[in-house]
């Protein structure tokens, strides 16, 4: 292995990773090149500007190549350090979970916005977040409601452990449950609000995704089926029959399924709750739905 860092100071060789970074044609140049640096060095932003004149070690230096070549090979930056921040909480990841992704914070938006529409969020909500992942939207939930209390379930008991870990060290663990099962097939409720960002993505589509994506991500959480929405008709069912009356289910949708997922509440007995989400790309990402008060 080439040692291209060798001798360089901080700045040189994050300004160095950021051409070739932008050679290779990764959009995130420079921030794919200041986190790895960062992780590299074991400084936060304001650290690594504050050493941007020291000399990298030979360690540093091999260690930085190495993320580098990953990088390059197409793996996320995410999956190389081992932690995705999300609604300003840094998440741990594992091979059974989903890298959380920034749209995904338009459910957490909408499903709090439909809580305090009703004065539910000033209570003490009982949430469900199905396939739960690394406990992102849960624990998000938990973080704006301080009285709530909530279960996760995953069909992957390395994807719950990993959602467990990531609500012990975040200080959630008292009020969350972790349980094993295919979406609500395991609950009882009654719930207040239900959440879910099943897989959507049609098994035809996964080859064309990208590579960030397609080879590193588990398929498992990404192939929604034959029309995408084989997720849906099972989680949307379940759900039903465990909402609280007058309680919310919010799922994430993938492009141009928002109309499909509503009728599939409907068909379940729900009544669709306001207009889907859009998220900052314009997608309608958020669908919501209630159930009758009585």
């Amino acid at each position: 292995m080439t040692d291209a860092f060798a001798g360089q100071t901080v700045d040189a060789a994050r300004r160095r990773l950021t051409a070739r970074f932008k050679s290779a044609a990764i959009e995130s140049a420079e921030l794919d090149a200041r986190l790895l640096v960062c992780a590299v060095l074991s400084l936060d932003l304001t650290g690594m500007i504050a050493a941007a004149n020291r000399t990298l070690t030979r360690d540093q230096s091999m260690r930085l190549e190495r993320l580098t070549g990953r990088r390059l090979a197409g793996e996320p930056v995410a999956r190389l350090l081992g932690v995705k921040e999300f609604w300003g909480l840094p998440l741990k990841l594992s091979p059974a979970t989903l890298v959380p992704r920034p749209d995904t914070e338009t459910v957490i938006e909408f499903a709090l916005e439909l809580l305090r529409a009703d004065g539910a969020a000033n209570r003490t909500p009982h949430i469900a977040d199905l396939g739960t992942g690394t406990g992102a939207i849960l624990l998000a939930l938990l973080s704006e409601l301080p009285g709530a209390q909530g279960i996760a379930t995953d069909i992957s008991a390395e994807a719950l452990e990993t959602a467990r870990d990531n609500a012990v060290r975040l200080g959630f663990s008292g009020r969350a449950a972790f349980i094993r099962c295919d979406y609500a097939s395991a609950l009882s409720g009654p719930f207040d609000l239900i959440v879910s960002n099943p897989p959507y993505i049609r098994s035809a589509d996964i080859a064309s995704l990208a590579p960030e994506v397609r080879d590193h991500d588990p398929h498992a959480a990404l192939d929604g089926g034959a029309d995408g929405l084989d997720a849906y008709r099972a989680l949307i069912a379940q759900a039903a029959c465990v909402l609280a009356p007058g309680a919310v289910l919010v799922v994430e949708a993938g492009q141009g399924q928002a109309g499909e997922i509503q009728g599939l509440m409907t068909a379940a007995g729900l009544t669709v709750a306001g207009s889907p989400k859009p998220d900052l790309a314009g997608i309608r990402r958020a669908v919501g739905a209630r159930k009758s008060p009585r």
